[in-house]
């Protein structure tokens, strides 16, 4: 699997436990990092303006790309509090700020889907909740730019730091690394588990749905996955979820946007008719093949990309 075209891709890195570091800035205790993705010498469109309706303005950097996502205990912070100590600590380094916003100013769900993001389960980006940083210092030979993308789940925090420059690679030995998953919060999302996703992670896929062929009609069968996500809805009348569709890559992107917005719509039509959601609980959008969970290039990545998912919006 090779996410935005990147080269290398490890899992699951951890430090035992005291103080972490993403080798540039000083995590929180007991953070997990997620990805480790990094290309030699590229190039990466840093966002300096939010989207404008049509674009976002950006910069080309150039030079070793260096993508980490980590994620953390945070239960009751904000994402301002969770920026705010990493964007002190770029400032004390001598890099300049050169763009923030938080989700509505910087362009909301298009600004999201117009940037380079890590993948879900490492990266989780909640579309209303996030708050987004671009910096530049000079070094002695070339610029560094780095970019941040915060966002956070009921308990969890998440960060993406991007990196571009001369000679950025990281110490493997500062790291253990593990094969295995160790947190069962991102094990293949079971159907009993869907509430338990949505208040940890923010976010699952419904993945047992069925679609007729190039169609947004759900096949006429039991879904076991809106079973448990009404059950959790039901019993939890305070929270609202947005209903994600996703295509795989095959087509044009309008057709596809199109495509996955109907597919969402069933799916709310059907856990509103069908299973009694209160209709304001429940929002629909399609994003098309903009945020691919795996390769278009196979027809398992392409398998796993045609996917709905649902994502908690509620921020208390």
């Amino acid at each position: 699997m090779k996410p935005l075209g990147l080269i290398a891709l490890v899992g699951s890195l951890a430090f035992a436990g005291g103080a972490v570091r993403a080798d540039l800035l000083d995590l929180p205790p007991h953070a997990t990092r997620t990805a480790e993705v990094s290309e030699p010498l590229s190039s990466y469109r840093l966002p300096i303006g939010p989207w404008d309706g049509s674009q976002i303005q950006t910069i080309w950097a150039e030079g070793e790309i260096l993508r980490e996502a980590w994620n953390f205990q945070a239960e009751g912070l904000t994402t301002l509090q969770l920026l705010a100590p990493l964007r002190d600590q770029l400032a004390a380094q001598g890099f300049d700020i050169l763009f923030e916003c938080e989700a509505a100013t910087c362009g909301g769900f298009d600004f999201r889907y117009a940037t380079e993001i890590l993948p879900e389960p490492e990266m989780h980006v909640d579309l209303g909740d996030y708050r987004f940083v671009s910096a530049q210092r000079m070094g002695a030979d070339a610029p560094e730019y780095v970019s941040l993308m915060v966002s956070r789940s009921s308990i969890r925090g998440f960060v993406q730091l991007t990196r571009v420059g001369p000679a950025l690679a990281v110490d493997a030995a500062q790291f253990t690394a593990s094969t295995k998953n160790p947190d069962p919060a991102k094990e293949p999302p079971a159907v009993a588990s869907i509430g338990g996703l949505l208040e940890d992670r923010g976010r699952a896929v419904l993945t047992d749905l069925s679609f007729e062929i190039g169609s947004a009609q759900l096949r006429d069968q039991e879904f076991a996955s809106l079973q448990a996500l009404a059950d959790y809805l039901l019993q939890h009348p305070d929270r609202g979820v947005t209903l994600v569709g996703h295509t795989d890559a095959e087509g044009t992107l309008e057709a596809n946007i199109a495509l996955s917005q109907k597919r969402a719509e069933a799916v709310r039509a059907q856990l509103i008719e069908a299973f009694q959601v209160p209709a304001e609980q429940v929002q629909a959008q399609g994003v098309g093949y903009l945020a691919p969970m795996a390769s278009n290039l196979t027809d398992d990545g392409r398998t796993k990309n045609r996917r709905v998912e649902v994502i908690l919006t509620s921020t208390q």
